[in-house]
Order: C-alpha cells, then structure tokens, then sequence
C-alpha cells in the first residue's frame, strides 16, 4: 500500500503484506469485548462485537494483530489502542506480554460526561487508552499544553502573571498553560455534531488531534488498521501527516474516502500524503 489509501478487507493479512518498521504511530479502535452488536439508527452501518469462544476467542484474535503491530513500529514509533473497561485489563497483561513491561508508557483516560445515569453504581464514562513505545526513550514524543493554572491566592507581577515565590525568586508558569497530563476531558460527539458520519464507535477528531500531535511530526506515517469511518486518518490528513488505514467493513472505507475527499475538496492548495 502507499500512504494516502484505505485498505477494504482483512487487516491481518494487510499488515502482514507491509514492510517492517514503516509506520511512525500507530492507533488503533478495534472491537471492546462488548458482546453486543452497534447499529446507527438508520439501520446501515453495523458494528459486531460478539465473540461465541468468550474472551479467549477474543484475545486469540487481538494478539497476531498486535504482533504485527508492532513489527510494523519505526523505533522511534509509539502504540495506542483504545478499550474500555470490558477487556482493557486483560489486553494490557497480552500487551506487556508482546511489548515488554518496560515499554509500557502511558494509561491515558479519556473522560466524557455523554450519555445515561446508572443506579446501581458509578456511571462509566471514560475509555482507556493503553499507550507503548517500539523502543523505550526514543519515542517521539511532543508535550502538549491546555487549559489554565490555579491561580487562588497567588502573587501577580507589574504586568500581571501570576507566579509562586520560592527562595531563588519567582517562578513564573509556562505561558500555554499546564501540561496535558494522562486523563483527557475531550466531549464526546453529540447526536448533532457536525462531525457525525453515522458510523456507530466513530470517535472525536480532536481526540487524535491530540494523540498525532504528541507523538508524531509532520510528514510521518499514522496508520489505523481498524479505521471505520475514518477519524484517524481525517485526523492526520489535516496535520500533513502521511496515513495508512484499513477496515473489513466496505460501508466504512466509502464513509472514511468520502471524508478524505472533503477535506481535500476543501483545501485544495494544502500537500496531502
């Protein structure tokens, strides 16, 4: 495959055909271990999540992808894949497993308020995303920052910033805020969000704005092997990041083209991958 393309079919056996390692990052969404079927509410689009040989079934599945996986990983390159808490626990002991414990870099939260309440017990509203470098301390790897510092209390200087006093004077706080930490307050989509392609799991693209952004640079290769309706690779698409993606649903390859397309049609001056 070259960068710019969306594989329809088996991911095994695409990853399997792709040279060693040739992808910057890589993130992937693949099934939960939900055992339910998702369908969007026009009866089209349809997600599978049920596995008759239970979690073992499941796992067998996972592991030869994550292999391939991470064969796939430049040294320089990182891991994500997003879980919830059905399974997350049990792929993360296959993933130290494959990966090596030490190559373990980060449990990243993603926190979302969307959604019913429960009565019986804390409502679940967050994912999981388990983060692993190729080699450990050569990762690309960019800090990020958002949002505002705590300032209650706080000495202010002539023109206004807010610093803490120490014995060796000022300290003063970094001008873009904190650092992004491992838990990630990013809405999920709305019904009416714009950005809706009626695919059923379809994630936020600010979500892998954020995670291309932090460990990849512009010109690197993204890949998504269970891409569906193509947020990762819309995602990159916009950040001048070459991508690879691949899904068996022919639904969600037309969904994820037709929104390459968009992008492109609507910025026809910018450099594609």
């Amino acid at each position: 495959m070259k960068p710019g393309q969306i594989h329809c079919g088996e991911n095994l056996e695409m990853m399997s055909g792709l040279p060693e390692r040739s992808c910057d990052l890589i993130y992937v969404d693949p099934p939960f271990f939900t055992g339910k079927q998702q369908t969007q509410s026009n009866g089209r689009h349809v997600v599978r999540d049920s596995w008759p040989g239970g979690l073992t079934e499941y796992l067998q599945f996972l592991r030869p992808r994550l292999e391939q996986m991470r064969r796939l990983l430049q040294d320089t390159g990182s891991l994500y894949v997003h879980l919830d808490w059905h399974a997350v626990h049990n792929v993360k002991i296959l993933l130290d497993e494959l990966f090596g414990r030490d190559h373990f870099l980060n449990e990243v939260i993603w926190s979302y308020r969307t959604g019913g309440r429960s009565s019986r017990c804390f409502a679940r509203k967050h994912d999981t995303i388990l983060v692993y470098a190729r080699r450990i301390g050569e990762q690309k790897f960019h800090v990020l920052r958002d949002g505002q510092f705590r300032t209650d209390g706080m000495k202010f200087d002539e023109s206004g910033r807010p610093y803490k006093q120490t014995k060796k004077g000022r300290l003063y706080f970094h001008p873009d805020g904190p650092a992004v930490t491992d838990v990630w307050e990013i809405p999920f989509l709305s019904t009416v969000s714009r950005e809706r392609t009626g695919y059923p799991t379809q994630k936020p693209e600010a979500l892998l704005q954020r995670i291309i952004t932090a460990s990849s640079d512009a010109g690197d290769l993204v890949a998504d092997f269970f891409c569906g309706s193509g947020t990762t690779l819309a995602a990159a698409e916009c950040l001048d990041r070459r991508w690879i993606g691949c899904d068996a649903s022919a639904d969600a390859v037309r969904l994820a083209q037709d929104r390459i397309q968009r992008i492109r049609t609507q910025n026809p001056d910018r450099k594609t991958g």
